[in-house]
Formats: C-alpha cells, structure tokens, sequence
C-alpha cells in the first residue's frame, strides 16, 4: 500500500518519472529486483555465477602474492603492536618486521585454496528460496549467505593450514624475536598475541573481501559473465 501511495503522490506533482528513474524510486521504496525466469533457471544462473566468483577469488588470493601484493586485504601489523613495529623500525630492525609481515600473509595464501570445496558444497545447498534472496538482494548478499553457511567450516580448515604454514615460514619465530628484540627498546611495550589467530581472521577476511568484489563483478559488469546462463540471468 505505501507503495502505491507514494507513485500517487509524485503523479500528483505533476512528474513522471523515466523508466530508469522509476527503477532507481522502486529499489528505494523496497519494492526490490524481481525476475521473471523460472526458479529453475534463476538457481541453475546464480550457482553458476557463485562457482565461478567463489573460483576465482580462491584463485587470486590462494596464490604467491594473493594476500600480500592486493593492498585491500594484505595483512599488515596488527594495531597492538604498531608501536612495537615503530620502535623495531626506529632503530634498525626494519627488515625484520618486512619479513614478518610477508610471513604472514604467505601463511594466509597457503590456506586459501581448501576454501574451494567449502564454497562448492555452500552452492550446491541452496535452496530456491536463498536463491530468489540473494538475487534480489544488495550487491554482496551472496557474500553475507557465504559468512553465515561456511565461516565455522573455513576456520576449522584454516586454522591447521595457517598453523602449520606459520611454523614453516617462520611466523612464531620471527614474532618472538621481534618481541625479544623489542624489550631492550625503552619504553616499548611488547604484548603477547596468537599470531595464528590473527592470521586466521585476516585471511577470512580476505577472502570474503574478494568474494564480494567478485559478486559486484558479475552482477555489474556484462564482460564477467562468461557463459550463455550468466548472461541471460543477470542480464534481466
């Protein structure tokens, strides 16, 4: 009914809107993006289109780099320690923190490929009312069904990945010598963190970073919808 009343309203002004501005009023009185494509179709659309954006953002992060040369989701100092990483740089130990900072993020791309699978079985679930959902909804909502369906899963499979990785590369070393280092440095306070746990939750972060920019992607941009399904879905 408030929709109605509010198209009443500006006819009343004596305005009528164009077909793109009429579209722009409807997303704001919450009338939302509707399709007329069978469920069938729609689901069979969006689940190619989560497969292919949950691939590739497995690709560009689970790989030399993915993490440390995307400045959006590169895993720097965590903020209790930037005064601890002042006073290393102030006196010299500049490269040391460098290569703690790239250990981690080496860490946080070796984990990133188990979460393909994950995302896989995540699509394959959904029903036809996420589905109808997540099409009509904001521009990351596939994004947002990811966090809830598969963040316990992910953290559980990265949290041995990033363990592991942190040990090999030399994660905990480098942070307890950085520590040490830090003591002998007046009024420098060095705090104890689980390294592991930080890395954990910024590779998450990441990734679902990623997944959301790959979903504005292919929602947005004709040229990413690289099969006959995604274009006739998405190009509604």
């Amino acid at each position: 009914m408030k929709h109605v009343c509010a198209v009443i309203f500006i006819l009343l002004l004596g305005t009528v809107p164009s077909p793109a501005q009429f579209g722009d009023l409807s997303q704001r009185l919450g009338i939302g993006k509707s399709s007329t494509l069978p469920d069938t179709k729609l689901a069979a659309g969006l689940k190619e289109a989560l497969q292919v954006g949950t691939a590739n953002a497995v690709k560009s992060t689970g790989r030399v780099d993915g993490y440390f040369g995307n400045p959006a989701i590169k895993i720097l100092m965590p903020d209790r320690m930037r005064t601890l990483e002042k006073g290393l740089r102030a006196v010299g130990y500049g490269p040391q923190v460098d290569q703690f900072v790239l250990s981690m993020n080496r860490a946080a791309e070796k984990a990133a490929p188990a979460a393909k699978k994950i995302f896989l079985d995540a699509v394959l679930q959904m029903t036809f009312d996420d589905v109808r959902k997540i099409y009509s909804g904001k521009d990351t909502a596939a994004t947002e069904y990811f966090k809830t369906k598969t963040s316990e899963k992910l953290a559980a499979t990265f949290r041995p990945i990033i363990a592991k990785a942190t040990s090999e590369v030399g994660v905990t070393q480098q942070y307890k010598q950085l520590v040490g280092r830090a003591q002998s440095i007046p009024f420098v306070k060095a705090e104890s963190l689980d390294i592991d746990q930080y890395v954990l939750t910024k590779a998450l972060d990441g990734l679902f970073y990623q997944l959301g920019q790959e979903e504005k992607n292919i929602r947005k941009n004709p040229a990413a919808r690289v099969t006959t399904t995604l274009k006739e879905v998405f190009g509604t």
